[in-house]
C-alpha cells in the first residue's frame, strides 16, 4: 500500500455509492451495450488525472490557484472564479446528496429505520469526522472496507462466468439504446470526477514535496494513476458484469431493494447484510471527500488559505455537506439521487476539462513540462463526447 500515492484517494472516492448504483442500473437495464462509455472514461481519468497530478508537481499549485493566475484579463479571472465555485461548489452538493442517500441506503436495508433519518446519521458522521481533523484514519478503514466489497464483485465476475464475445462487442462497439443517454452520462461522471482534479493537483504536493526531483515524482505518479485507476474501472466492470447476469433479460426489476442480489451467487442470504456496509463504507468516504476537494477548489479560485482550519475553507465544506444532508433527509428518493448526481458530474466535465487544457498549454506556468499534441487530443475527445452526449440528451427532453 506504500507504493500506492493519491491514485488510490481519487479511486476509492470515484468507486463510492454513485458508481455501484450507475453501474448496477447500466448492467441491470442495457446489459454490456454500454461498457464502452465505461472503457472511454477509464481513458479518459488517466489523461485527465496525469494532466492535474502534472500540474501540481510541476508549479505546486492547485489547479484554482492555477487557473487564477493564468489569465491576464481581469474579466476572464473573475469567469474562471466564478464558473469553479458554481460548478465544483453547486456540483459537489448534488454529488453530496448522493453520497448521503447511497450510505443511508444501506443502512436502510438491514434495519427497520427509514432512509431520510439514516441520512441525517451519516451526515453527521461525516461532519465530526471532518471537523475533528483526523478523518484520515478512519478514512483508511473505510477504504479497507471498500476494497473488501470490491473483491466480492470480482469474484462475483468470474463465478457468473460473462460470455467473452459479448463483453468484447461491448467495449469496442459503441452503442447507444434507446433511453440510455442519461446513463452513459452517469457512467463516464461517475469514473471522470471534476473534482477529483482538484484534489489530485492538491494531493500530489503532499506525497511527493519540492525535495522530490520532479522527473523522478512524474513517474512514480504516473504509475501509480495507472494502476489506482485501471483497478477502478476494473471494479466498475465486475459490477455491469454481475447486474447484467442478475437483471438484464429476467422479470426482476432494478431497484433500491433488489440491487444486493448481484451479491447472492456468492454470499446467499448474507449478501444484504456485506452490500449495505460496503455502500457504508462507499458512501461515508465519498461523503468526505467532496465537501473536501470543494473547499479547495472554492478556497484556491478565491485566493483563500487552503487550511482545514481556516474559517473560510470550513464554511466551503459544511455548506457543501449541509446540502447533501438536506437533499437527503427530505426523502429524495436514493437512486435518482444518485444518478442524478452522477449525470450532473457529466455535465460538468466538460467545463472544467477546457479549463485544465487551457491551463495545462501554459508554457509560462510549466515550461517544458506542458501538455504534448497527444494528451491535448485526447483532452479534447473528451470534451466533444461529453458535450455531444450533453447536446443530444437536451434535443430528448424537448
Amino acid at each position: 500500500m506504500k507504493r500506492f500515492g493519491p491514485g488510490l484517494l481519487i479511486m476509492a472516492a470515484f468507486v463510492g455509492p454513485g458508481t455501484v448504483t450507475t453501474a448496477s442500473k447500466a448492467g441491470a437495464e442495457y446489459g454490456f451495450a454500454l461498457m464502452w462509455a465505461l472503457l472511454f472514461s477509464v481513458l479518459a481519468s488517466l489523461v485527465l488525472q496525469e494532466m492535474a497530478a502534472r500540474l501540481g508537481l510541476v508549479t505546486g499549485k492547485g489547479l484554482s490557484e492555477a487557473l487564477r493566475s493564468s489569465f491576464d484579463s481581469r474579466l476572464f479571472t473573475t469567469l474562471a472564479i466564478v464558473l469553479v465555485v458554481v460548478t465544483i461548489g453547486f456540483g459537489n452538493a448534488a454529488y453530496e446528496s448522493g453520497n448521503i442517500s447511497g450510505a443511508a441506503m444501506g443502512l436502510a436495508a438491514i434495519t427497520p429505520l427509514p432512509i431520510n433519518l439514516w441520512a441525517l446519521v451519516v451526515g453527521g458522521i461525516a461532519f465530526a469526522l471532518l471537523a475533528s481533523g483526523r478523518y484520515r484514519v478512519v478514512e483508511q478503514g473505510l477504504i479497507v472496507l471498500v476494497v473488501i466489497m470490491s473483491a466480492v464483485f470480482l469474484a462475483t465476475m468470474v463465478m457468473v462466468g460473462p460470455a467473452p464475445g459479448e463483453l468484447l462487442r461491448g467495449l469496442f462497439r459503441p452503442s447507444l439504446p434507446d433511453g440510455s443517454t442519461l446513463t452513459v452520462m452517469a457512467l463516464i461522471g461517475t469514473t471522470v470526477v471534476p473534482y477529483n482534479l482538484f484534489l489530485h493537483a492538491s494531493a500530489v504536493r503532499e506525497k511527493w514535496p519540492t525535495s522530490v526531483p520532479v522527473e523522478q515524482a512524474l513517474r512514480e505518479s504516473r504509475r501509480d494513476s495507472a494502476l489506482s485507476i485501471s483497478l477502478g474501472g476494473l471494479i466498475t466492470l465486475a459490477i455491469v458484469t454481475t447486474a447484467a447476469a442478475a437483471f438484464f433479460g429476467t422479470d426482476t426489476a432494478f431497484s433500491a431493494a433488489t440491487i444486493s442480489q448481484q451479491l447472492e451467487p456468492l454470499l446467499g442470504p448474507a449478501a444484504r447484510y456485506f452490500f449495505a456496509i460496503g455502500l457504508l463504507a462507499a458512501g461515508l468516504t465519498s461523503a468526505i471527500t467532496s465537501p473536501l476537494a470543494a473547499a479547495y477548489a472554492v478556497s484556491g479560485a478565491l485566493g483563500w488559505p487552503a487550511d482545514l482550519r481556516d474559517r473560510r475553507f470550513r464554511l466551503v465544506w459544511m455548506l457543501v455537506l449541509g446540502c447533501g444532508m438536506l437533499a437527503a433527509s427530505l426523502g429524495t428518493r436514493p437512486i435518482s439521487a444518485i444518478l442524478f448526481a452522477q449525470a450532473a458530474n457529466g455535465f460538468l466535465l466538460p467545463v472544467v476539462a477546457i479549463y485544465l487544457l487551457y491551463v495545462m498549454n501554459q508554457r509560462s506556468l510549466l515550461g517544458g513540462f506542458c501538455n504534448r499534441w497527444a494528451s491535448n487530443v485526447v483532452g479534447i475527445a473528451v470534451v466533444a463526447v461529453v458535450s455531444g452526449l450533453g447536446i443530444f440528451r437536451m434535443f430528448q427532453a424537448f
